[in-house]
């Protein structure tokens, strides 16, 4: 399934979702089920950015994106992140006019039952989209999966607090399961947007991937004398690697295009989708650090 296709499964499962949860709200009453809801908005407006933000990212390079536009993910990333944080500011505020004025949920087997239907098909669809996320490099719906994840983990706890009251007749669990579901929804939305700005600030690849980059050079140059001046940084599914290749002054243009073409073909093999630039040098320009040629 394309990243296009999957984002627009998400806007339907984010309504589907919340029809589901607000009728549960509505048959319960309960506060918690109602921060629940709130963020089942926030959902929507997610995904569907995330959509919008999918779509444009697959648009090919042009004259003023001469990059491409995979970064549009990011921008969509950050927007959920911050939508996120909104909607647990707005459920904290709900849950404290709760514990001022307590009332009991009604201890409806319906709303419980679409409660938990509701929970289901988030879990469901949040392991489908953190596969494809991964198996696309796509941050925008990795960030939705995530974001999937929490609603799942604070859609249990709001069950878990629904039942508590219903078993111990002490009112505040609700809106205390409500306030945990904020605090829960806000770690979330900073986890969002924290690596989202990374991508936006062109941090370089983690760690492991770079040793691999290493690696390959390393072994794939041969006819070379080295690498240096190693650069790397991330744009949604694209990686961007360049560096400077240290080549004898004897080595003819020809036998010098090989070994990068060399290299080329043995990284894309590892990365997938990479954008690689390799800046010639002859031997004189050698800093001797960096990747020795094996």
């Amino acid at each position: 399934m394309t990243p296009a296709k999957l984002a627009a499964g998400s806007v339907a499962v984010a309504i589907l979702v919340l029809l589901l949860k607000a009728g549960a709200w509505w048959l319960t009453g309960s506060v918690a089920l109602f921060a629940d809801a709130l963020e089942s908005v926030v959902n929507v407006a997610t995904s569907m950015a995330a959509l919008l933000a999918v779509r444009f990212s697959q648009m090919p390079p042009d004259a003023n994106h001469p990059y491409g536009h995979a970064k549009a993910e990011y921008f969509s990333a950050v927007l959920a992140g911050v939508l996120i944080i909104v909607a647990a500011l707005l459920i904290l505020n709900e849950a404290w006019g709760a514990v001022q004025r307590p009332r009991a949920p009604e201890a409806s087997a319906i709303g419980i039952g679409v409660a938990i239907a509701a929970t289901v098909a988030n879990a469901a669809w949040a392991v489908t989209l953190l596969r494809a996320g991964r198996r696309l490099r796509s941050p925008a719906l990795m960030a939705d999966g995530r974001h999937l994840v929490s609603d799942v983990v604070t859609s249990a706890g709001v069950l878990v607090g629904l039942g508590l009251v219903f078993t111990t007749g002490i009112l505040w669990f609700d809106p205390l399961m409500a306030a945990l579901t904020a605090l829960n929804i806000l770690w979330s939305g900073w986890s969002v947007v924290r690596e989202s700005v990374g991508g936006l600030m062109d941090e370089a690849v983690p760690q492991d991937q770079l040793a691999r980059i290493r690696s390959i050079v390393a072994t794939k140059a041969d006819g070379a004398i080295e690498a240096h001046d190693l650069r790397t940084r991330q744009a949604g599914r694209f990686t961007f690697v360049e560096f400077h290749l240290v080549v004898g002054g004897e080595t003819s243009v020809n036998a010098a295009h090989a070994i990068c073409d060399r290299i080329e073909a043995a990284l894309k093999a590892e990365i997938g989708d990479a954008v690689i630039t390799i800046h010639v040098e002859p031997e004189g320009k050698a800093k001797h650090h960096g990747v020795v040629v094996l």
